[in-house]
């Protein structure tokens, strides 16, 4: 396709020009012809001046994201092998860990986390689909990886005309393997497991929420594989349990205590029925890790409510001077207003709650200050009294 096409820009509420990666079929003067889909176009604004080079698909709605802030810049083996190099720089060597991120690494819709030698990649939109043949011998090239499990399942890339599939680079199945990560083994299931296989974005949080569980009584809501309950066991907890409403996660979970020789129990249940049912239990350190409640902006007022509710539970259910560790993944919900759904919960619970820690994600997971969707994950490690 020919660097000559151009997206014009119109609307002038659009971030595109203050920065930010993404232009919405409303904000553009007219589409571009459906040659162009899966291929890399420049923006200009009305008056003509560069906005950048990036990916175009008439079929999803948000039609460009950029790759360059320079014009006439495609997305062949150079510029991957260039971008890739850069996002691997920026990144410590680690056994698990995410290696490319999307839009933060100018790579919109590449997800690459790293496995010991495995690499779980997710391609969500079709430029990044169609460069799959570059990037898959690249990738090997530059990580050392024997396998790249393709997870491209993610309902996302039905928005780019994409199919669902996943499958290995090599064509040969691949089963549940152990790694290590933060000092305790986990089986991950890089097939059959949810998303990437691991929440490697909480990695850091787990040893961190760790150093209160010594001589409590801990709680490990929304527990996945159960990371937060176990390095609490090992940190000295007087129990330990975790909670999730999915039964693979309560058997991974389960196997990973067995595994590292750790005492802790898990159940299946839901945790918002949990707290309902015992009423009575008290904690010494309770962690909520739910997932995202908000999917979309239309569903953030629900998303508060939830979380408010939620911490008025956990709230109810502390010991005093118990300490809660919150969390939340939904890209919708701000800071702000996460902090004030806790505030809210502390009034009606009638407790005075002190800020121990402000939480984030991992540096392998960055944040680019004019792309607010970047910064995702936010929490606190607080005290109730």
């Amino acid at each position: 396709m020919p660097k000559t096409f151009t997206l014009t820009l119109i609307s002038n509420r659009a971030r595109a020009r203050n920065g930010h990666p993404w232009v919405y079929a409303n904000e553009v003067k007219a589409p571009l012809p459906p040659e162009c889909n899966g291929g890399t176009v420049n923006l200009v604004d009305e008056r003509g001046r560069n906005l950048g080079s990036g990916i175009y698909n008439g079929h999803s709605q948000i039609l460009w994201r950029r790759i360059s802030n320079e014009a006439d810049v495609p997305m062949d083996a150079s510029f991957l092998r260039q971008a890739v190099t850069a996002a691997l720089a920026r990144r410590t060597a680690e056994t698990a860990q995410r290696l490319v991120w999307s839009e933060a690494d100018n790579l919109p819709g590449l997800v690459v986390d790293r496995y010991g030698t495995t690499l779980c990649a997710q391609c969500l939109t079709l430029a990044m689909d169609k460069a799959i043949p570059t990037l898959a011998p690249l990738l090997i090239e530059l990580t050392g990886a024997k396998e790249i499990v393709w997870r491209n399942d993610a309902p996302s890339r039905e928005h780019e005309g994409l199919p669902l599939e996943q499958r290995t680079h090599t064509g040969k199945p691949l089963a549940p393997f152990a790694v290590n990560i933060g000092g305790l083994d986990y089986t991950v299931d890089l097939v059959g497991g949810h998303k990437t296989g691991f929440y490697l974005d909480q990695r850091e949080q787990h040893p961190i929420v760790a150093t209160y569980a010594k001589g409590r009584k801990v709680l490990d809501a929304f527990c996945n594989q159960g990371a937060f309950a176990l390095h609490c066991a090992k940190a000295g907890a007087t129990s330990a349990l975790g909670l999730d409403i999915t039964a693979d996660c309560i058997t991974l979970a389960t196997a990973n205590a067995k595994r590292n020789k750790l005492d802790a129990t898990f159940r299946e249940q839901n945790v918002f029925d949990y707290f309902t049912e015992n009423r009575e239990d008290r904690y010494g350190l309770i962690i909520l890790d739910p997932p995202s409640f908000a999917r979309n902006q239309k569903s953030v007022d629900n998303a508060l409510r939830g979380y408010k509710e939620l911490h008025l539970r956990a709230l109810q259910r502390l010991e005093p001077g118990g300490i809660l560790a919150t969390y939340c993944c939904s890209q919708h919900v701000s800071r702000d207003f996460f902090q004030a759904t806790l505030s809210e919960a502390a009034a009606d619970a009638k407790r005075t709650v002190r800020i121990l820690r402000y939480c984030s994600q991992p540096l392998d997971h960055p944040v680019v200050v004019t792309i607010p969707e970047t910064e995702y994950l936010k929490g606190m490690i607080v005290q109730a009294e």
